[in-house]
């Protein structure tokens, strides 16, 4: 397994829409190896194979909390079949864009339909903070970010931070 670097605003490939996954091969199950040990080491609870600059339509997340027996659960082209009308907010942070959270509100749960590592077709239904980190990946998938969901007066600021830091080269 292999730590790799995790892209981070404003890098313009976060904005890519991720192709689909066809090949459940060596080099997919290398990258989901890969793409837990990272987000482990991050530490995260869910990361998108494009926020490592991998174009896949491959997603990771584990929810279980430090000292609790990891789950990772893994998505390839996964894709939300329903959504609730009832909305919860959480207080949504990113690997891409370290040490900036906000409340953000989405559907409070979801039905996804992916396909497993070995590339057989599941459905899960999601509820609470699950939902949310499916959303949340799932966008990155779609070239959405977390920020894209506040307002454009909080939205603005960030990009600004983050423009500053890179020019100051922090980033």
């Amino acid at each position: 397994m292999s730590l790799l670097p995790i892209l981070t605003y404003p890098d313009p490939r976060l904005y890519k829409v991720a192709a689909p996954v066809t090949n459940f091969d060596d080099s997919l199950r290398t990258l989901v190896r890969d793409m837990a040990a990272t987000m482990y080491d991050a530490p995260g609870i869910g990361l998108a194979a494009i926020q490592l600059g991998e174009a896949r339509r491959m997603l990771v997340v584990d929810l279980a909390k430090e000292g609790e027996e990891r789950k990772p659960l893994f998505m390839a082209n996964p894709e939300i079949t329903w959504a609730s009308e009832e909305e919860s907010d959480y207080e949504e942070g990113c690997l891409s864009i370290p040490e900036f959270y906000e409340m953000v509100q989405r559907p409070k749960e979801v039905k996804v339909r992916y396909l497993d590592r070995h590339g057989a077709a599941q459905e899960i239904a999601a509820s609470g903070l699950l939902a949310t980190c499916l959303q949340h990946e799932i966008d990155h998938l779609n070239g959405i970010l977390f920020i894209d969901h506040i307002s454009k007066l909080k939205r603005d600021r960030v990009i600004k931070k983050f423009q500053k830091a890179q020019k100051l080269g922090k980033l």
